[in-house]
């Protein structure tokens, strides 16, 4: 067609010379350009009309036209329903009085574990009437950090803006450094009367430590003001130490320079998680082999003999870095969107991560928008780099989690927490059963978006009240079931300020 169209273009040129004088004046050259000019505009339209034709004919792949969706399908504020945070006390709630009772606490696993257990710590004290001592942060954990409450939390503030709630010192008196004291590994999801039997220990003891921070409280059924408390505890008073603090706000500049929206993908392809699940879709013989062992012999794990082709159609895997890619696609974000990965070090590297970036090339670590100078203070120590993940993924103009671990939960029940965030948590039973579909063509690529639109419709983070414990389930297994109190603070910490209703 261009050896046409210049051929077509030559012979015009002689045709037109034959009219031109040897000698053309000013005028004929300025009729000669007109002529010129209305000629190309017509060859435009002409071959225009035929491109048109012949798009409509062969319409572009569905992830081109995604570009043509509407942006605040993608980006936009779901409606709060006039909803906002409240975490003030009721007008029955008394100030502590400070008594010479001290529980010491060892919190235990990652970042965000550690963060909603330390939380109910707090709670807990009060509720037993107990001096709070600066809880020991995990060091014995899978990435065995070194970490003190001091390098991840601003302690100061910690302490100051609980005052009225609970007694908080930064550690035992001397004089009861070496004294007996009680070593309890309190129940999990445990209420208000077993924590009021507790305080039996008192009779015997000045100091009772706790072994384990993570899921000590109920997710329901507990007073109002020790709700309220665990959320001044989780969002006013943990805050992070101020130097994390200020690179994650830079990191947030940084990033909305780019582009001004951003995706936070909690990509949790990590060997821990992945050995832990027993999932190996996608992966390996050896790389299956590696992550087995690592089960067999991590000694906590209870499961060792896991089934991968039923925790995957189960929904229990996170998702795979190829799988998150089509996902994004089928939601409908273009190529070029910018998406931050709050995660460690993804399992098997560019390997496997490539199956993302082919689709989305603008991937996004912390370590390509800090300086190393800047990242020099957090080199090995996981809890001050997740910190820095957390207020980034916070931030975000939507957040994906690829798997609902402890940060997945906690980062949705932040951002419901500040206006319900747009936070689409993928339906990964849902997905896996679409993915498999599409592998073996029994339904057309061009159904693929309707199809996880459709799924993922009410899974943005939408203002609702927290789910209680599934049907059929008796005893205290039931707690297991229930939706975490930090993933969805409604309606205890969240008020309604209109008359909006929600549905």
């Amino acid at each position: 067609m261009v050896k046409d169209r210049a051929f077509s273009h030559s012979r015009t040129l002689t045709a037109a010379n034959k009219f031109l004088p040897r000698k053309p004046s000013s005028s004929s050259i300025s009729l000669y350009i007109i002529f010129l000019f209305a000629f190309s505009i017509f060859v435009f339209n002409y071959y225009s009309k035929d491109i048109l034709e012949d798009e409509q004919k062969h319409p572009l792949p569905e992830e081109s036209q995604s570009l043509q969706l509407p942006r605040e399908m993608l980006w936009g504020a779901l409606d709060d329903y006039g909803l906002r945070p409240c975490v003030e006390p009721t007008a029955k709630y008394k100030a502590t009085q400070a008594r010479d009772r001290y529980l010491t606490v060892r919190s235990n696993g990652g970042l965000n574990q550690m963060r909603t257990g330390i939380s109910d710590m707090v709670a807990v004290a009060r509720i037993m009437n107990a001096t709070l001592v600066i809880p020991q942060l995990d060091k014995r954990s899978f990435w065995q950090d070194s970490s003190t409450f001091t390098d991840v939390f601003n302690e100061h503030h910690f302490i100051t803006s609980l005052q009225r709630d609970v007694r908080i010192v930064k550690e035992l008196p001397k004089e009861l450094e070496s004294a007996p004291r009680a070593r309890k590994h309190f129940s999990s999801w445990s209420g208000m009367s077993y924590y009021e039997e507790m305080t039996h220990l008192w009779k015997d003891y000045q100091v009772v430590h706790v072994a384990k921070s993570d899921s000590r409280l109920a997710n329901n059924e507990l007073p109002l003001d020790i709700q309220r408390l665990r959320c001044r505890a989780l969002y006013n008073a943990l805050r992070f130490f101020p130097p994390i603090e200020n690179l994650g706000k830079k990191l947030v500049e940084r990033l909305r320079s780019r582009a001004g929206r951003y995706i936070a993908l909690h990509l949790r392809y990590e060997k821990d998680m992945l050995s832990f699940t027993g999932c190996t879709s996608g992966l390996t013989d050896a790389e299956s082999e590696e992550l087995t062992i690592m089960r067999e012999t991590t000694s906590h794990w209870k499961m060792k003999k896991i089934n991968s082709t039923e925790q995957r159609l189960g929904g229990f895997c996170p998702l795979t870095p190829k799988e998150v890619g089509i996902f994004l696609q089928a939601l409908g974000y273009a190529p070029s969107t910018i998406i931050y990965i709050a995660a460690g070090e993804i399992y098997g590297g560019n390997t496997h991560l490539s199956e993302l970036t082919s689709l989305f090339p603008n991937v996004v670590f912390k370590e390509m928008i800090a300086t190393q100078e800047e990242l020099k203070a957090f080199s090995n120590h996981a809890s001050q780099n997740a910190a820095l993940d957390y207020i980034i993924s916070v931030e975000s103009d939507v957040f994906i989690p690829s798997y609902s671990g402890n940060m997945a939960r906690a980062v949705e029940g932040h951002r419901r927490f500040l206006g319900h965030r747009k936070t689409i948590t993928p339906d990964r039973k849902g997905l896996v059963e679409i993915f498999d579909k599409l592998e073996t063509a029994q339904f057309e690529r061009s159904s693929l978006s309707n199809l996880v639109m459709k799924l993922h419709k009410n899974r943005q983070g939408a203002p609702r009240k927290r789910g209680g414990p599934l049907p059929g389930i008796k005893g205290r297994a039931r707690f297991r079931t229930e939706e975490s109190f930090y993933q969805n603070p409604y309606p205890e910490c969240i008020c309604r300020s209109s008359s909006k209703t929600l549905r």
